[in-house]
């Protein structure tokens, strides 16, 4: 069983600041290059953590494309998870919980779940607990990490694939011993 990260897909935005920007010509192109990108990844026994906002407008269309991921779906809420979605959420059933926050330990390291980007230590030390979350829509996942030990999981950064927890540790180990990050720290 694999653990997946993923956040932002907002299925059915028909706005093409969101799916243009992603690289697609259409809301449908995007929806569908998604939900085969996770399937890719993702079987039938692997858990994915969705850190919020999943779909916009059209929330029956949306719904299908939840239900198309395989795997199971813990859903962190995101500003655009409406009360409404909540409900449909919890009815879906590869859904296996919907919360507002969540906690993950691989090895020794320790990760809070949100949809916001969230200060848990001071920049550079190790022994924190390190915050993944969305929101951002940003294309790079260590936009924030000098301020804070904080990794973007939205598809914006990963090329519209969730993302293995395992990959995120091993980014996050290189990440600390650049030099690069050593400098702006010092």
């Amino acid at each position: 069983m694999g653990i997946f990260l993923t956040s932002d897909f907002h299925f059915c935005h028909n706005r093409d600041f969101v799916y243009k920007k992603r690289g697609f010509g259409s809301i449908d192109e995007m929806n569908k290059a998604i939900i085969e990108n996770f399937n890719e990844m993702v079987g039938a026994d692997d858990e994915t953590y969705v850190l919020g906002d999943l779909i916009l407008n059209d929330n029956e269309k949306g719904l299908e494309c939840v239900r198309a991921l395989n795997g199971k779906l813990h859903i962190i809420l995101g500003n655009h998870d409406t009360d409404e979605r909540i409900r449909l959420y919890k009815e879906l059933p590869n859904v296996v919980d919907v919360s507002f926050g969540a906690r993950l330990k691989l090895g020794k390291k320790h990760f809070y779940l949100s949809h916001y980007p969230t200060l848990t230590a001071n920049p550079g030390d190790r022994a924190v607990t390190y915050n993944l979350c969305g929101h951002s829509h940003t294309t790079d996942r260590f936009v924030d990490f000098y301020k804070a030990p904080i990794y973007h999981v939205e598809v914006d950064a990963h090329n519209c694939y969730p993302v293995p927890l395992a990959q995120i540790k091993e980014e996050i180990k290189i990440k600390f011993e650049s030099e690069s990050f050593k400098a702006m720290i010092m």
